[in-house]
């Protein structure tokens, strides 16, 4: 991914207007104002509120043929138009109505109602997409019939589809920074809705990996990108519940796949596992078109910057000149100019090519220099290794030990759910208890508090998988520990995106792009050996070692509990936001 747009100050130097110093580049100017949208003008009420300022001679008119460029930012205060008549006796043309500049305000001033209807619809198609990535596995014992192939081979389908998800947003988030969220959301959703139609029809294992890895690439957006809507429309200290959802989304789908898909692979033929998909994912798809509206603030700043400048320039074809600007040197007397605006972060963004560049290059680059970053993506990637590693899992264990039938095998993924549901509502409401008790720092640690408990909850619930997954235990003892796992795995997640934003700012994008990277890949690879390892360790011996990998990996954010701020302090890329 490649870097976030940061917040620039407005500097005394851009706050001059040019034409009070004919040596300084027109190009860097910007008003010092608030935010405010254009007010309507209808001439005969506008004409006693403003005066015709073309006979006032407390006004310097720089003449028609100059124009100065300012900054647009979202604070900046529109100012009135000079004069309401034309510039020219004989011109007879009424002057352009003005746009309406309410569809380009600010998404943090956006209201409750609009950001939740944001965030509710993309953590719904986050579930989708995940639920598309659970879904593939009650298939594959009549793939494997019909196209000749091990179920290890037929699990490939995951892996390819991983794949898609891990390498397709390093070269999407660019266009997202450049075009905005909703053109990339709308074209991956498409593509995600064709090829979920076409691995239903595919007649070819080879068809149906090719189709996968699309599909990975049109599903990653609803994944990896809704965590930058939530970070375009709302503030770092207010972002713990929307992420608590996107992150309790992405879980449930994972779980909920299986869990509806093994009753249709039983009763019915595979491919309605995906015809049942193309239906509900082009459903939300069509409502994101509908309703989905842009986040980006640069982008909307673009836009509204180019609405002006096209009212400015139907204004001067009209015969109708002039704005009323600050005159730094005579204060009390407005200074009439012909404007433009222009958008910092379109001038100091990169080419494509080097945007695209930086965000394979950069994510790699932390993730070999960065401790951090390293750490936190080894353990967040374990976890996610552990949650695709019940798809082949789960079957593997009730089907064999508990003679539970494919439906009713799959049907223990509802465990998953539950375990995502409770886990999003306990995160929700402990950061809310501890705020109330002013409990939290107001440093990144803070948030790892409750992580260095919870996060135990993934190796316990390994352990419990493990040694309860016995015909003579009661089928209830392994899947409450999946729950249990799966609260864990939510924890995890949750920290290492919290924590990774808040150290790394300007830079978070990369070392989140880093962690989603190892995550995916390394998801996609354990389904693969799930069924190998199990039957050479043992249900207890696998799920023991899993178990103590993830003990140890625990360690982690307690080690930054204690040692963050001297880490981060030592660290190149954070500490350049410290200073």
């Amino acid at each position: 991914m490649a870097d976030p747009e940061i917040e620039l100050p407005v500097t005394s130097s851009q706050i001059r207007p040019a034409a009070s110093n004919p040596g300084i580049n027109r190009t860097s100017i910007s008003p010092k104002c608030k935010a405010s949208d254009y007010p309507t003008f209808n001439s005969a009420a506008e004409e006693e509120k403003y005066p015709d300022k073309s006979d006032n001679e407390e006004v310097e008119d720089v003449g028609p043929g100059e124009i100065v460029h300012y900054y647009l930012t979202f604070a900046t205060e529109l100012p009135h138009p000079t004069t309401i008549y034309p510039s020219s006796a004989t011109s007879q043309q009424s002057p352009p109505e003005p746009p309406n500049l309410k569809k380009f305000g600010n998404p943090f001033e956006w209201s409750d109602k609009r950001k939740r209807v944001i965030i509710w619809v993309s953590c719904i198609i986050t579930a989708l997409t995940a639920f598309t990535a659970g879904a593939y596995s009650p298939g594959l014992g009549q793939m494997t019939q019909e196209w000749h192939v091990s179920s290890v081979a037929a699990l490939v389908g995951i892996t390819t589809f991983t794949i898609g998800f891990a390498v397709a947003p390093m070269v999407l988030a660019p266009f997202s920074e450049i075009q905005g969220r909703r053109p990339v959301f709308i074209a991956s959703g498409l593509l995600f809705v064709i090829c979920q139609l076409c691995t239903g029809l595919t007649q070819s294992y080879a068809g149906m990996l090719v189709v996968r890895f699309f599909a990975g690439v049109g599903g990653s957006t609803f994944s990896t990108m809704v965590g930058g809507v939530v970070s375009d429309i709302y503030h770092a200290e207010d972002r713990n519940t929307p992420m608590a959802l996107f992150s309790g989304a992405a879980l449930f789908g994972t779980g909920l796949g299986p869990l509806v898909c093994g009753f249709i692979a039983q009763n019915t033929t595979w491919r309605w596992i995906f015809y049942m998909q193309t239906i509900s994912c082009g459903t939300m798809v069509a409502l994101i078109i509908v309703i989905f509206k842009e986040t980006r603030g640069s982008v909307l700043l673009s836009r509204k910057a180019k609405a002006l400048n096209k009212w400015y320039e139907a204004r001067e074809a009209a015969g109708y000149y002039g704005f009323d600007m600050l005159n730094p040197n005579r204060p009390s007397s407005p200074l009439s100019q012909r404007i433009r605006w222009k958008v910092k972060a379109d001038e100091e963004r990169s080419s494509l090519a080097k945007m695209i560049g930086i965000s394979l290059y950069r994510p790699f680059h932390l993730l070999t220099t960065e401790p951090v970053v390293f750490w936190f993506s080894l353990w967040v990637a374990f976890s996610w290794a552990v949650l695709y590693l019940t798809l082949a899992a789960i079957p593997l264990v009730f089907q064999r030990n508990h003679y539970f039938s494919l439906q009713q095998a799959n049907a223990v993924f509802a465990a998953m759910c539950i375990g995502s549901i409770l886990a999003t509502i306990l995160s929700i409401y402990q950061e809310k208890i501890a705020k109330a008790h002013g409990k939290l720092a107001s440093t990144p640690e803070g948030r790892l508090y409750f992580t260095c408990i919870e996060s135990a909850f993934m190796p316990i619930g390994l352990f419990m998988f493990g040694w309860t997954s016995f015909s003579d235990i009661h089928w209830i003892a392994p899947t409450i520990a999946i729950a249990l796992a799966t609260m864990g795995i939510f924890a995890i997640y949750l920290a290492v995106f919290n924590y990774l934003a808040d150290t790394y700012h300007r830079y978070a994008s990369s070392a989140l792009a880093a962690q989603s990277f190892c995550r995916n890949m390394l998801g996609g690879v354990f389904p693969l050996i799930t069924t190998q390892m199990y039957n050479k360790l043992t249900f207890g011996g696998a799920s023991s070692l899993l178990g103590g990998i993830g003990t140890l990996l625990t360690l982690v954010p307690w080690i930054l509990v204690f040692y963050g701020p001297r880490i981060r302090a030592r660290s190149k890329f954070a500490s350049e936001i410290m200073e």
